[in-house]
Formats: C-alpha cells, sequence, structure tokens
C-alpha cells in the first residue's frame, strides 16, 4: 500500500467538522452508568475461555506542574506523597483485575499513562511492576510490547535505566513545541537538551522505538517556528511520530482558560503548517499512518498497516488486535469481551470504592451485534483505509452492499470527491482521503445523529 498524505485545501474546507477519533466504537459518549461492575466482572470471567492475550493499561494521574493546552485526566500536586497513597489503591485494583483472569494468559502489551508516570519514584515504579506480576503472566525478553509516556522534564537517565530494567522497551516523549514564546504561552517550559538527553537515554538502554508528540495550533506558533522544532526532531530521527491539532475547548478543559484565544493562530496558519508538516516528514522518509501519526518504513505500525494487521484502542495504534484490554487506576477504559468499562474519575471515588474492596468500574456499555460490526468496519478503515466487503461478509454472515445501502450511498459523495473509490466489493481511501479518515468513518457511526449536542474534537 501507498503509505503517503496527500493535502487537498477546498477538500479539507469542505469537510472540516467536529467528529470522533475512534479510539473505540462505540464511543464513550455512549458509556452508561447502568452497565455495573458486575456486569463488567462477568465479562471479564467469560472471555478466559478464549484463552486471548492481555492488554493492561495503568494511569498514573499525576502532574507537577500543568500544561495549558492539557486535555487529559490529571492531578496537578507537587506532593509526592500523593503517589504511594495512589498506588497503594492501584496494587489492591490490580489483585481484584487480577482475579477475573486466567494466569496462563500472557500479557503482549502493557502501557502506564497519565498525567505524568514518571511523577512516581524508581522504587515506586519497581514496585508497580512486581505488583504486576504479580497477578498478571508479563512477558520476558522483550516478548511483549511495553510502553510509558514520558515528560522529558520528569526523567533522567538513570530513570530511563530502571525503566528498560522493569520491562519497558517503549516510550513516547511529549515535546509538542520548541520555541520558548510558544511554551512559555501553555506553561511547559521544556528545553532541548532536556528532551534529547532523554532521548539518547532510551537508545542507549537498548528502547525499541521512541516516539515523539508535537501539537500544531498552539499560542504564537507560525509556519516558520513549527518548521524549526519539526526540522530539529527529523535531525534525531525517532521511531514515530505524533503531530496533533490543538482543539480549544476551555467550556471542556478548564487549563485552557489560561490560554488566549487571541493568541492561536488563525485556521489558515494551521493549515500551512500542515502541509509544511506533511512534506518535511514525507521528505525526510516517514509515512503516513493516519489519524495525525507517522512513523519509519521499517517501525511495526507501518509494517502492519502494509499487511492489513493493524489495530486502534484507546493507546492509539497498535499490533496488538487479538488482546482483551484491562484499564486500572481513576478514568481508565478498559475493552473486555464484547464491553467497554471506565473506571471512577475522582481519586476520592476511587479509593472508597477499593477500599470497600470494589472493582471501581462506573459505567460502560455492552456491544450488539450491529455495534461490533461497525467496529470492525471503522477500525478496518481508520487503521488500513481499505475494507474487503468479502472479508466482512465471511466473518458476520451479512450481504455488505444490503446491510450497509444506505452508507454505501452517503460515500458515493465523498467518492465523487475523490476521496475513496468504492467497487463492487471493496472500499479504498484514496490519498487525498486519508486525512479526512474520521469523516469517512462516520458515516458507518449509528450514534452521531443522536449526538448534535456533543463536543468532539475537529477532523482537522
Amino acid at each position: 500500500m501507498e503509505q503517503q498524505l496527500i493535502l487537498d485545501d477546498a477538500l479539507i474546507a469542505k469537510y472540516d467538522q467536529s467528529g470522533p477519533r475512534y479510539t473505540s466504537y462505540p464511543t464513550a459518549v455512549q458509556f452508561h452508568e447502568e452497565f455495573t461492575a458486575d456486569d463488567y466482572a462477568g465479562i471479564a470471567r467469560s472471555t478466559n475461555a478464549s484463552g486471548r492475550p492481555l492488554s493492561l493499561y495503568f494511569h498514573i494521574p499525576f502532574c507537577d506542574t500543568i500544561c495549558f493546552y492539557c486535555a487529559c485526566n490529571k492531578v496537578a500536586t507537587k506532593d509526592r506523597s500523593k503517589g504511594d497513597e495512589y498506588l497503594q489503591r492501584l496494587y489492591r485494583e490490580i489483585a481484584l483485575q487480577g482475579e477475573l483472569f486466567d494466569r496462563d494468559r500472557p500479557v503482549e502489551q502493557l502501557h502506564w499513562g497519565g498525567g505524568t508516570p514518571t511523577f512516581i519514584s524508581h522504587a515506586e515504579m519497581r514496585e508497580l511492576m512486581r505488583v504486576t506480576g504479580e497477578h498478571f503472566q508479563l512477558l520476558p525478553d522483550d516478548q511483549g510490547e511495553y510502553s510509558i509516556e514520558i515528560d522529558p522534564r520528569e526523567a533522567t537517565a538513570e530513570t530511563v535505566a530502571v525503566l528498560r530494567e522493569i520491562g519497558f522497551n517503549r516510550m513516547s516523549l511529549g515535546v509538542q513545541d520548541f520555541d520558548p514564546r510558544v511554551q512559555k504561552a501553555v506553561n511547559r517550559i521544556q528545553s532541548e537538551e532536556e528532551t534529547l538527553a532523554v532521548l539518547n537515554a532510551a537508545r542507549a538502554e537498548g528502547f525499541r522505538s521512541v516516539s515523539i508528540d508535537l501539537i500544531y495550533g498552539l499560542p504564537h506558533q507560525t509556519r516558520e517556528s513549527f518548521e524549526n522544532t519539526l526540522e530539529r526532531i527529523i535531525e534525531v530521527g525517532p521511531d514515530r511520530l505524533s503531530v496533533f491539532n490543538y482543539a480549544h475547548l476551555p467550556q471542556i478543559f478548564k487549563p485552557q482558560r489560561r490560554i488566549q484565544a487571541d493568541e492561536l493562530p488563525p485556521p489558515e496558519t494551521k493549515l500551512e503548517i500542515l502541509h509544511m508538516t506533511a512534506a518535511k516528514l514525507a521528505e525526510a522518509g516517514y509515512v503516513y499512518i493516519g489519524m495525525d501519526h507517522f512513523a519509519k518504513p521499517d517501525d511495526e505500525l507501518a509494517v502492519a498497516q502494509r499487511e492489513g494487521t493493524l489495530y486502534r484502542n484507546f493507546q492509539g495504534y497498535s499490533t496488538h488486535a487479538n488482546c482483551d484490554l484491562v484499564g486500572m487506576g481513576i478514568t481508565s477504559i478498559g475493552s473486555v469481551g464484547n464491553c467497554y468499562a471506565q473506571n471512577l474519575k475522582g481519586l476520592d471515588d476511587y479509593y472508597k470504592a477499593i477500599d470497600a474492596e470494589q472493582l471501581p468500574v462506573f459505567r460502560g456499555i455492552r456491544l450488539s451485534r450491529d455495534d461490533e460490526l461497525r467496529r470492525e468496519v471503522i477500525t478496518r478503515l481508520i487503521c488500513n483505509f481499505s475494507l474487503d466487503f468479502s472479508a466482512v461478509e465471511k466473518q458476520w454472515n451479512i450481504d455488505f452492499q444490503e446491510y450497509f445501502g444506505p452508507e454505501l450511498a452517503r460515500l458515493s459523495g465523498m467518492a465523487d470527491d475523490g476521496l475513496l473509490e468504492i467497487s463492487g466489493q471493496n472500499i479504498q481511501v484514496l490519498p487525498v482521503g486519508r486525512m479526512l479518515i474520521r469523516n469517512i468513518c462516520m458515516v458507518f457511526d449509528a450514534y452521531l445523529k443522536d449526538s448534535k449536542g456533543q463536543r468532539f474534537s475537529r477532523v482537522i
């Protein structure tokens, strides 16, 4: 598959709207509190018959300082003892969750996210991984995909060595922008030296993949200023890059109220930045994976996309489609069997549930057959930019064109615009349509017509 990105300004303007990022389908908007912890536990136990491997996600919510652009669930504090108080409950949740799953199910994927996972001490990192290994079968010798989100301001070469020692082999580094004026406006002062020290330490310690996160659309950014940051990043050659569009939603995310709206770049500047980024990364040999992600051609994500095995979940793109995902810690979301389940969002509520020896699940959804079918279609499109009708028909025992007749009719307009091609047995997303893949997937979303009041980020 030709993994390139082509931007068409007129089509971007035509299709510029808000929509889901499809880290799940149905999206979290559809989760409800009628789905209980008991429902989740029953489904989790039933998955043991499958023998599927597991993916574990741990949410570490604490941050020493707040970045004004942040839309994550976090707790701002300089009190490091808060970490131990949280971890003691997290250890208990690990035990409660571990009781649901057979020990012979290997953990092929593990991820620490946040917040700032490196907020906790080195000793606490070791202990968290030790406790995890008591209740789940962790894989040795880099057989698993074990990753962590890193704030370079909260990590040293010693930190990286500890992480490698306890089993991590992949990391993503938050950078956003090196420009001092931009950093000041978003309250994230981070030098190139801090960032490169962590990246170089990761390479020295044998990390198999290093990803860097950038954000465009932040205050004071220009095409030229962002190009300077991007060129510096390209020089050091990370395996992957995520280049996100900043979504300014101060009515939802309180820290964003500290950002001055009149300092944000106008849409035409953001589009210039996007054009420049796509061109620079293509010139440097990166391929477009989709949904803001780029990777070197020999990276696992790029290979999986070419082979049609790429997957997407709450941590982004993945090569582990066959795993049940167990989410632990506040606000984390799991995807187990035919359900999604989300943990309580507040520390006090989470602590209360754990102290009562209860799973902290407070809402979720059990997927219908139609949900699962549409999830399959959306996942194939958003990961591989193509969809083979016969494969879906064989798996789900349907006539694709009959089942999705209204959706195919709606896609015909996108085909006329050159976003995709529809043949008798296939949808193929064309290079110009890849930046607009969310729009294409939204056609198959049965819930959007009832979500007009829901705020999603802009697709571009």
